[in-house]
């Protein structure tokens, strides 16, 4: 899911927050259980409610839910990221099904929205680049970088073919070569760049300066140029390319730093990008007296969980 889109659905339901994970693997979207029980029925305490939801269901209402029912990591009111129940489209129309509300029918037509967007897409997947724009937009990102992100995408999936012409077919030797293509340039693997960003599911690139995208888009565009001329078969000779293709983009990033007398690298990220509603998002709720402390104690146990 590295290349999920953490996303929070506001002012639906009259201003209420529905957290969602986009799944570019699955081509699906995963909804925060309680964000939707709590806009469905504004519930004080939604967890609660799920609680007592899942004891009423009959056995095979259990298993069809806890088989779509998965626990993903969202971002809470405190800014940090807990593991939370999300199910899928199919799961949430379930859950509907079981929550009495006046509000589920609105719920139903926006999740079919959604469905006709992506079928419009297939039709003209123009739409889709437009929706991608929009989303960078709303983030913060600017229109140059988009760009050049998006330049980015096209160049990877370049990359991607002409791995799979050379005997590369399996996800996790992508990784394995994605790897040293960082590795060479940056001298970190993609998941060590991600914790010195500290970042966790977002995606690598969307948290990275100018600079730092072009020299992954660098030493990508070079290992592909390599490997056609070069023609190496199987992921031990493809491993070599990567490496040589990751130096171009080393030798690069040396010759800039050295005239700027700086790193390049940087712990820079985008996190602050914006959601549609920040502010309501970072907002803490009000909490009863006698509750805070039960709270904190639970907050504790969660992050030692992490």
């Amino acid at each position: 899911m590295d290349n999920n889109k953490l996303e929070t659905i506001s002012n639906l339901f009259e201003g209420s927050e529905i957290r969602s994970i986009w799944d570019s693997e699955k081509e699906e979207y995963y909804f925060s259980v309680v964000d939707v029980i709590e806009a469905l029925t504004e519930s004080k305490d939604a967890k609660d409610y799920w609680y007592r939801l899942k004891k009423r269901m009959t056995e095979e209402e259990k298993s069809e839910i806890s088989t779509k029912c998965r626990q993903l990591k969202l971002k809470s009111t405190d800014g940090k990221f807990y593991s939370t129940d999300t199910l899928d489209t199919k799961g949430i129309l379930r859950l509907i099904e079981s929550v009495p509300s006046p509000k589920a029918e609105p719920f139903k037509l926006w999740l079919a929205q959604m469905g006709k967007e992506r079928i419009d897409e297939v039709f003209d997947p123009e739409l889709a680049i437009n929706r991608a724009v929009d989303y960078y937009r709303s983030r913060g990102y600017d229109d140059k970088w988009i760009k050049q992100r998006l330049t980015g995408v096209v160049d990877r999936r370049k990359l991607t073919d002409v791995w799979k012409e050379r005997g590369i077919t399996k996800n996790v030797e992508y990784g394995i070569l994605t790897n040293e293509i960082y590795k060479e340039w940056s001298g970190m693997k993609a998941s060590e760049y991600k914790e010195f960003k500290e970042i966790r599911k977002e995606s690598l690139r969307d948290n990275m300066t100018d600079i730092e995208v072009t020299l992954t888009d660098l030493g990508e565009i070079a290992t592909r140029e390599l490997a056609q001329e070069h023609k190496p078969y199987g992921l031990k000779e493809n491993i070599k390319i990567a490496q040589m293709g990751g130096n171009v983009a080393k030798v690069a990033r040396d010759n800039l730093e050295e005239k700027l007398g700086k790193t390049v690298i940087t712990k820079n990220n985008a996190l602050n990008y914006k959601y549609l509603d920040d502010n309501k998002l970072n907002k803490p709720k009000k909490l009863k007296s006698a509750n805070k402390k039960n709270l904190k104690e639970k907050n504790n146990t969660e992050e030692s969980n992490e």
